[in-house]
């Protein structure tokens, strides 16, 4: 059975997960290159690009829309749990299924020592750190910013370590939720990855509370402006033009100013008792899969 998540260019904490948490979860051997068989996993990873003809269970994956939409009723899906109510719906499978992302599988696991001296921390979409200045931003703001494409122990130990987290990545505040860290969450500035936040945040009966961001570039002023998130043409290559240099310096320092503000904000996080009961039941579901299949085997 083979895992699969998504991977683009560069690393993502949130799909990176994926090789941190079920290789220690599941039993050694439990995965392997099998491609008749799919272990559908952490990120919006459900969708019609997967083989049609192999066999795929799903573990707290959730649906964003980015690709087309699959007929789980066709005999090849086998859905254990799913990451929200919207996941839920849109695929059409019953609400008692939308238990959670499992990244919240986090919370059975030995994790790294909380990382020091972080403080007040900013956590970019890993999109955004190519297309802004927020490494800039976080530094003119006093911040400690969390790069998501940095490796996971690292992600973990700074997000655990931060009095606040500010996080346009989702699974920033997935990740901080399950390990009691508050967090605030921005809005990404592409309005594309917007639905996913309700979808996990549903599941915890959060009310959420997602607040602007400033762009720190003419490119995420285009996007912010356009919703378009994929080839910017000449809006990219006029952000990396020595045109541009003006207007980025004063779009960062305005970011800059605008993340101080929002550190002053009432963070968020679920309770005590709703995040320990989602924690049980994907534990419970994914330790019943496993006896499943060591039964048929």
């Amino acid at each position: 059975m083979k895992l699969v998540f998504f991977r683009g260019k560069v690393p993502n904490f949130g799909d990176e997960l994926n090789l941190h948490v079920w290789p220690v979860l599941l039993p050694p051997g439990f995965l392997d290159e099998d491609e008749s068989e799919l272990f559908v996993g952490i990120g919006s990873i459900i969708g019609d690009h997967l083989d049609p003809q192999a066999r795929k269970f799903v573990m707290g994956s959730g649906y964003a829309g980015y690709m087309g939409l699959p007929d789980i009723h066709d005999g090849t899906w086998d859905i254990r749990f799913v990451r929200g109510p919207h996941t839920a719906e849109k695929i059409g499978v019953s609400p008692d299924l939308s238990i959670c992302d499992s990244a919240v599988l986090l919370r059975a696991m030995e994790l790294p020592a909380p990382a020091q001296n972080v403080g007040v921390a900013f956590m970019p979409h890993y999109e955004s750190l190519e297309r802004g200045m927020w490494a800039e931003a976080c530094r003119l703001a006093g911040m400690t910013l969390i790069d998501a494409t940095q490796p996971v122990e690292t992600v973990l130990a700074q997000i655990q370590g931060a009095e606040l987290l500010i996080t346009e990545a989702m699974h920033g505040a997935i990740v901080a939720d399950a390990l009691r860290t508050p967090w605030i969450g921005a809005k990404p500035i592409y309005s594309g990855h917007h639905m996913k936040w309700l979808d996990w945040s549903g599941a915890l009966d959060i009310e959420l509370r997602m607040h602007q961001l400033r762009p720190t570039s003419l490119l995420e002023l285009y996007i912010a402006m356009t919703g378009r998130g994929g080839g910017q043409g000449k809006a990219g290559r006029l952000n990396e033009m020595p045109l541009a240099r003006a207007p980025n310096w004063v779009l960062t320092h305005s970011a800059a100013r605008h993340l101080q503000k929002m550190a002053t904000l009432e963070p968020q996080m679920s309770s005590d008792s709703r995040i320990a009961q989602v924690t049980e039941r994907a534990q419970n579901a994914v330790e019943a899969f496993v006896r499943s299949r060591v039964s048929v085997g």
